[in-house]
């Protein structure tokens, strides 16, 4: 049977092209009065039977198109394309070489213009600033997310992970009709909603909501997508419901429910798992299969987030359970609302075991540990971004969130230094419990008033930021120093902490026009930040029975004040080929901190100048150069200028430095993009300059005991500089076989400068990852996907008795979906990674499979799903990584082998009927 399946997929793919035949058509496609080309005309293929898609191209500069392919058709109509302009069609006899030679397009009427029922099914349409797609015209699998949509998309690609981008640049947020899907983060949107409801993509530059009301130009830096409804499916209900169970008490539920009414939205989301899944994707196959999680990848068990809520502690085995709602609704000219609440609760628990080489100027020594850990979360957050057009020239724009959070905590640990000349020199048993308590409320607050159709505007507005932390801790340990100084220290105490922190800004910003399209903004702000920070440390007293004896030394009263004056001023050039800005900003700081318990206080200003600016230069449609720089001012956190010694790891006393300094990191980063649609290729090139000045770095002293003793201090010379090239190709034969191809390379080398015991010491880290992912689509019938990456990471040292540090990693991944035969849905997911230069002890090579087998029942109203999780029983959480003066090896607490059975229900009804589409979803 395994031999026979390849061979019989092989000779329908033989069979299919032999009835099928090349076809060529070219031409000029230009305005019917200017004789003008018409740059980036759509040009698409349709069957004349079913008007299904069978290709399409983009004219270039020149209005030239030239449209390949495959077809067994012997007719098509050929549609022509181009916004205001009149859709022209023709029916054209397939042969191999069609020479149209001018096609002159005709302006569409005014009163006409987006009523052209064809125009609605053309597959790509390129504006002014907006890529737009059309859903049905990329076919997916039944029942497909909005993330398996993105994927099929030209120029656009999606990670394991989730991340989305587009030509290089990454898309920080997915709205649906305009407007916030439960939160900003792509994610959400992309994972629960389905790919049939949707109409349109388009893809456009990152803005505000401020910069959409005044006509400003985005950064270009980002990317944010926006999913139209279908008209007959934006008003009704669309339903998910998903339960499972398994082996080892693995269970998962989940539920959403969607209410579109046209502007209106109201959503709820429902989950509960013990399998590290975030809840909310409802994909037919791969759905909640954890695969961002385990593997020997890094940070890929354990911890996630939603909406800015965590789940878990970032490792480990996490259960969860979640509760989220959303609405929104808008009307053009008056308002729009939209606000969303989560609650979310989670246990985490996590064995880990960990070796490490520290690295000193005169030789290494080597630490080993074990750990326990168990941690509980409870969470709540609200948000909402409120938006009022008192009239067309004045906008009040309110966005207040706010969040509360309670977190519980036990850790236990074994820790081990040693030598190779001297053996066990010390070890160290702790136990560690924290119960803490979190606030933070948020809120933004613009007025903008246009003052002209020109650009001219001002714009006010008032921030604040306020986070309360109150936590209660208490650690016990025992350090036992073996030698000729034998001895056992022993530390039994608790820590009363109680932490407020309060930001708050204000200003105001103008903007003139000096000509056309050039404005000047000045602006003005002036912000004050708040920290008090008071924590008691009691020591426990045998005599009481108590924690009643007061620490002075450990103990603190803090209070850290900032206050900032922050005038810029600004210039643009918004052009429809160049765009520019500059920035001057002057920074006034005054800085006082305040020790009440250690009668201290320490007070400086500071003045700096910072600069940035950028430039997006579009050659033609689809090649654009784009070149960013900044400075930040970065000031340095309270832990570092405390000078209160922290013991939670007696091993390591860390102790801040009151007189540290901000830093400042100069970046300069430039990036090109091309896609050419004629040939279906894109590649990207990009590369980033982070030179940093001032920068907070570690000053580290190891006694003979092997017991640290960590503060800070200010140096110069890091620096971070990366980039990387991208490359993507798409082939297609016929409606049979379309393939994908994507090759993306990338780099980083970085500089950190630390002390360790007196002795300056630099770290050159650099890293090269070359990759390469394929996939594969036969006849709707069978999707691969391989992906292959290597990593070479490299470590050097200005101390020469330092040793380099070399290591590589390898990560193979395999995806197969099968639809065949009718109504069964077989999926595979297979990765191996190998970390070939970890310590003994530590697996260094794994196979990672899941499986799952789905058959749709019901007339495909349900799927019933059997989901075989780490079917070789190999998941492993190994990784190396390397700092400034250590290697480490780390292997921590997965999922494993289990089995599970689920069913997932599909109720759609809109327009006040139920769906008559083929309800194909899966539990």
């Amino acid at each position: 049977m395994k031999k026979m399946l390849p061979a019989f997929l092989v000779g329908i793919l033989c069979l299919s092209i032999s009835y099928s035949q090349e076809f060529r058509i070219t031409g000029t496609v230009v305005d019917e009065l200017s004789k003008e080309p018409l740059e980036a005309t759509t040009i698409y293929a349709e069957s004349v039977k079913d008007s299904s898609l069978v290709a399409y191209t983009i004219s270039d500069a020149t209005g030239f198109f030239e449209l390949e392919d495959r077809s067994s058709l012997k007719e098509m109509n050929l549609f022509f394309s181009y916004n205001g302009y009149k859709t022209l069609n023709m029916k054209i006899t397939v042969k191999k070489n069609i020479n149209l030679g001018t096609v002159q397009m005709q302006l569409q009427a005014e009163e006409l213009k987006g009523v052209n029922v064809v125009g609605d099914r053309v597959p790509i349409t390129i504006k002014k600033d907006t890529l737009e797609f059309n859903a049905d015209s990329f076919k997916t699998r039944p029942d497909a997310t909005v993330e398996e949509l993105l994927k099929k998309l030209p120029g656009v690609e999606v990670d394991s992970d989730g991340k989305i981008t587009v030509n290089g640049k990454e898309v920080n947020q997915v709205l649906v009709n305009g407007q916030v899907f439960f939160s900003s983060d792509p994610k959400v949107a992309t994972k629960s909603l389905p790919k049939d409801i949707i109409s349109k993509i388009q893809i456009t530059d990152t803005k505000t909501k401020a910069e959409e009301f005044t006509g400003e130009s985005g950064s270009g830096e980002s990317k944010t997508i926006n999913l139209t409804i279908k008209e007959d499916k934006n008003k009704g209900i669309l339903t998910r419901i998903t339960a499972g169970y398994g082996t080892d008490e693995r269970y998962q539920a989940n539920g959403l429910f969607n209410y579109f009414n046209g502007n209106e939205r109201f959503s709820v989301v429902a989950a509960s798992n013990n399998i590290n899944s975030a809840g909310f994707s409802f994909d037919e196959i791969y759905d909640m299969l954890g695969r961002s999680r385990g593997g020997i990848s890094i940070d890929r068990d354990g911890g996630f987030s939603i909406s800015g809520l965590n789940f878990g502690y970032g490792e480990g085995v996490t259960t969860s359970n979640t509760l989220g709602s959303s609405y929104a609704n808008s009307k053009k000219g008056e308002y729009e609302i939209t606000g969303n609440y989560f609650y979310a609760s989670s246990n985490n628990y996590n064995d880990e075991k960990t070796s490490r080489e520290n690295i000193l100027p005169t030789g290494s020594y080597f630490t080993d540990s074990d750990s326990n850990f168990e941690g509980n979360t409870v969470s709540n957050r609200g948000a909402a971004n409120l938006i009022f057009d008192i009239d067309k020239t004045l906008r009040v724009t309110v966005e207040p969130a706010m969040s509360v959070n309670r977190t519980n905590s036990i850790d236990a640990s074994n820790t081990r230094s040693s030598t190779v000349a001297d053996g066990l020199i010390n070890q160290n048993t702790r136990l560690a419990t924290e119960d803490g308590y979190s606030r933070n409320f948020s809120n933004r607050l613009d007025l903008t008033k246009k003052f002209d159709t020109l650009g001219t505007f001002v714009r006010l507005f008032f921030n604040n930021n306020n986070n309360l932390n109150d936590n209660i801790n208490e650690l016990r340990t025992t350090s036992e120093i073996f030698g000729v100084d034998a001895r056992i220290d022993e530390i039994n105490q608790t820590t009363e902490f109680e932490g407020k922190s309060d930001t708050y800004e204000v200003g105001a910003t103008y903007r003139h026009v000096l000509a056309n399209k050039t404005f000047l903004d000045l602006t003005y702000k002036h912000r004050k930040e708040i920290n008090k920070n008071a924590q008691s440390v009691y020591d426990f007293n045998d005599i009481t029975g108590s924690y009643s004896d007061f620490n002075n030394t450990l103990s603190s009263d803090f209070l850290f004040e900032n206050s900032q004056k922050m005038p810029k001023i600004s210039i643009k050039r918004d052009r429809e080929k160049l765009n520019l800005g500059l920035d001057v900003e002057y920074v006034f700081s005054d800085l006082e901190n305040t020790e009440f318990l250690q009668n201290s206080t320490l007070s400086k200003a500071y003045e700096n100048i910072l600069f940035s600016g950028y430039a997006n230069y579009t050659l033609q449609k689809g090649k654009r150069l784009s070149v960013y720089f900044d400075s930040d001012l970065n000031l340095p956190q309270i832990n570092q200028l405390q000078p209160i010694a922290n013991v939670s790891n007696p091993l390591n006393i860390v102790t801040g430095n009151p007189n540290l300094e901000p830093s400042v990191s100069n970046q300069l980063y430039l990036n090109y993009n091309n896609f050419n649609w004629k040939e279906r290729t894109g590649s990207f090139i990009y590369f980033g300059f982070n030179f940093q000045d001032n920068v907070i770095a570690p000053v580290t002293e190891t006694d003979e005991n092997l017991l640290r003793q960590t503060t800070y201090t200010n140096v110069n010379g890091n620096y971070n500089h990366y980039g990387g090239v991208g490359y993507s190709k798409e082939f297609k034969k016929d409606s049979t076989l379309s393939v994908k191809v994507n090759f993306r390379p990338y780099f980083n080398f970085q500089k950190n400068v630390g002390f360790v015991n007196g002795e300056r010491l630099d770290a050159k880290r650099n890293s090269f990852t070359p990759r390469i992912s394929t996939s594969f689509n036969f006849n709707k019938i069978l999707e691969l996907e391989p992906t292959y990456s290597l990593t070479f990471n490299a470590t050097r040292y200005n101390i020469e008795s330092f040793d380099d540090i070399n290591f590589t990693s390898h990560n193979a991944e395999l995806k197969t979906t099968l639809y065949w035969p009718k109504n069964l849905i077989w999926g595979n997911d297979i990765r191996y990674n190998y970390n070939g230069n970890v310590s003994e002890g530590f697996v260094k090579d794994a196979v990672f499979w899941n499986m799952s087998l789905g058959v749709q029942l019901f007339k495909q109203k349900a799927t019933l799903k059997v989901l075989a999780y780490d079917l070789l029983n190999q998941n492993i959480n190994t990784r190396r990584t390397t700092g400034q003066d250590f290697i480490q090896d780390l292997q921590g607490t997965v999922l494993t082998r289990y089995f599970m059975m689920s069913m997932t229900y599909k109720f759609d009804q809109f327009g006040g009927k139920k769906s008559k589409e083929g309800n194909r979803f899966m539990f």
